[in-house]
């Protein structure tokens, strides 16, 4: 809390005027941001002409913010020592309004237009159950940079301050990194984290010294701690908690369990998966092809993960291409999506693919569903990667997987994989995930 404060401060004084906080739930963050902060200015600072913008996910979370900012501001306490007063016009629980033009009001953050103010608090933009859904995110991260700035008051003075807890990824607080937009970055997770040690332009530095050392022991104990994450899971745990939207060793897959070998016994049997694109921009999904075999003793081989972000007719050539290299002992399996333009599809890479075992079928259940088994036999250690210039790429694809931006590679691996254990036949067999 004092951490927060001293960079709010430092808003105030104008030497952050983009600040992004990153800190687990329960730390008094919205209080801190959208009720004491606005009450602190307007009266020990004398800036009672200071406007403020609050917004989060939900309209009725901005709104309560608000109404506690407002019966701060008219309590006897707060009456006592300043001299704020609320005009009688703009007294409502979505805005209210003070004799020196200051105002605060809330709204949800999809709703971000119509006033400006000197700040524009971002509280908790997207919620945790529409963390896990593309479009919302999608949406969510356009409305910040298509809205969030034009709603300044003064462009070079005034200050955006966004406080949340990290979901995903790709949403608002990753969108600020990856994109370097200028951000003050605090960042404080649940559980110390030397490596990720934070240290801001106003000479703060988190001064926990221990790996695992706790952020607000009096609050959050190491009993409430442990008792939290054994319901919350390994992502959420991730996120929420430590800031970091995949856990620091993976999540459905780890690193660890991962062992770097430099050949595949003899006798191994062969199959690669495939992941279809048909795009070259840069955000775009990848076509991805992996190359797992299973050895005589039973255990997996990773033996090649081959991606772009092809064009149709460039997909086409990189996976006939991968075919020629592999030789025809390697079966291929490629997926089928639904409809009739699939299923031509389908039909035009097999009779592309003359001569090699191909085979198409369509997908299975959901991404996570199908990782399973793969997932498991990981994690027992009979997952072998063979040494190669894509196995960083291919391991961090794992370890985010399914918060990762790109999935193209687990889904290849996961179909490979899936399909060397369903049995072989000359016609097509359907299996537990849907593969011939």
């Amino acid at each position: 809390m004092d951490a927060i404060c001293e960079h709010l401060e430092a808003v105030t004084r104008g030497e952050i005027l983009r600040l992004l906080t990153n800190v687990p739930p329960g730390m008094s963050k919205s209080l801190l941001h959208g009720v004491f902060w606005p009450a602190w200015e307007w009266g020990p600072q004398g800036l009672a002409h200071h406007r403020f913008l609050g917004t989060s996910h939900s309209g009725p979370l901005a709104v309560r913010d608000n109404l506690k900012c407002k019966r701060l501001i008219e309590s006897e306490w707060y009456s006592e020592r300043w001299n704020v007063r609320l005009t009688g016009d703009q007294r409502a629980k979505t805005k209210f309004e003070n004799t020196a033009t200051g105002f605060r009001e809330a709204m949800p953050f999809t709703s971000l237009t119509g006033s400006r103010g000197h700040r524009v608090i971002v509280d908790d933009p997207l919620s945790v159950d529409d963390a896990g859904s593309d479009t919302v995110r999608a949406s969510v991260n356009s409305t910040f940079r298509e809205s969030v700035t034009t709603r300044l008051n003064d462009p070079e003075t005034s200050a955006i301050v966004v406080i949340m807890q990290r979901l995903h990824e790709n949403d608002v607080s990753g969108m600020i990194l990856a994109k370097d937009f200028g951000y003050e970055h605090l960042m404080l997770p649940m559980e110390f984290e030397p490596e990720r040690r934070c240290t801001t332009s106003i000479g703060f530095t988190d001064p926990r010294t221990e790996n695992g050392e706790l952020l607000f022991p009096e609050r959050f104990p190491c009993e409430v701690v442990e008792r939290d994450k054994s319901t919350m899971g390994s992502y959420s745990v991730a996120g929420q908690f430590q800031q970091r939207p995949a856990p620091r060793d993976g999540g459905m897959f780890k690193r660890e369990w991962f062992k770097i070998v430099r050949a595949a016994p003899a006798g191994t049997v062969w199959i690669r998966g495939w992941d279809l694109a048909a795009s070259t921009g840069e955000k775009s999904a990848y076509t991805a092809g992996v190359k797992i075999g299973r050895a005589p003793d039973g255990r997996f081989y990773i033996a090649d993960s081959t991606r772009g972000q092809l064009s149709a007719n460039g997909a086409e050539m990189l996976i006939t291409g991968t075919a020629t290299q592999d030789g025809t002992d390697v079966r291929i399996s490629i997926p089928q999506d639904p409809g009739q333009a699939g299923k031509m599809q389908a039909q035009y890479y097999v009779r592309q693919l003359a001569g090699f075992n191909v085979r198409t079928s369509p997908e299975g259940p959901k991404k996570e569903a199908r990782a399973e088994p793969l997932s498991a036999q990981a994690e027992a250690g009979n997952v072998m990667l063979i040494e190669g210039q894509w196995n960083e790429e291919f391991l961090d694809e794992m370890c985010n997987f399914p918060n990762g931006t790109f999935k193209d590679q687990v889904d290849a691996a996961t179909r490979a994989f899936n399909e060397l254990l369903a049995p072989v036949s000359s016609g097509p067999s359907f299996g537990r995930y849907g593969y011939g």
